[in-house]
């Protein structure tokens, strides 16, 4: 396979899980790739629309975004109504203005936490990014640079202390693996434990050159 297509067909084929809209999660150590991926999977699905949880986390609290979710995001998607979220400035450190999130068929949400446990009842699919949190987490530094080394400490000590309490990878239906050349989708635990079998054997995806 040379593109994502044939698991955007599997997405799109599955049943709304938030009114009318089939909500996929995307998640995993910061720095493990979900930004690129979930971009390139929004493109096979023909633009699906991708919320970001770093325009909903802020400096104060990284993790304590579930209710302004719900109240913005989730609860005008179930009555399959546009949805308005106020994304966070990181530069300004305050909420801007509202943006619109329309309730198409496929709707992507990517970030650390997206398969966390407030909001697996509202997925139809949640997919995590397989890569350890160390490697990860270097990746991420190396991207950010120095500048942000002080932010990043504060990040690993938070992430650390939500994934304990609340694991995403051991719900995940599908594990997703960067290869030097695409990605490798694996059977998840979830799936692995009889719940669904959204990946039944292993999956080799080329991305584009």
């Amino acid at each position: 396979m040379n593109d994502l297509s044939p698991l955007a067909a599997r997405l799109r084929a599955l049943a709304p899980s938030c009114g009318p809209v089939r909500l996929i999660a995307v998640d995993g150590h910061a720095g493990s790739g979900k930004s690129t991926f979930a971009s390139r999977l929004a493109a096979a699905l023909d633009g699906a629309p991708v919320l970001h949880l770093d325009d909903l986390a802020t400096h104060e609290s990284f993790f304590t975004w579930p209710d302004r979710l719900r109240e913005q995001v989730i609860d005008p998607l179930s009555r399959g109504e546009c949805a308005h979220y106020a994304p966070y400035d990181w530069t300004a450190r305050t909420f801007a203005a509202p943006r619109a999130l329309e309730p198409a068929p496929v709707v992507l949400i990517e970030g650390v936490g997206a398969g966390r446990r407030a909001l697996r009842p509202c997925l139809a699919r949640l997919l995590w990014m397989d890569l350890a949190a160390a490697e990860s987490w270097e990746r991420g530094r190396r991207r950010d640079g120095p500048a942000l080394s002080a932010f990043w400490d504060g990040w690993t000590a938070a992430e650390t202390e939500h994934f304990s309490a609340d694991p995403s990878r051991s719900h995940a239906d599908t594990l997703v693996r960067q290869l030097p050349v695409g990605y490798e989708l694996l059977e998840g635990p979830h799936a692995a434990a009889g719940t669904n079998h959204s990946v039944t054997d292993r999956e080799y995806i080329a991305s584009p050159s």
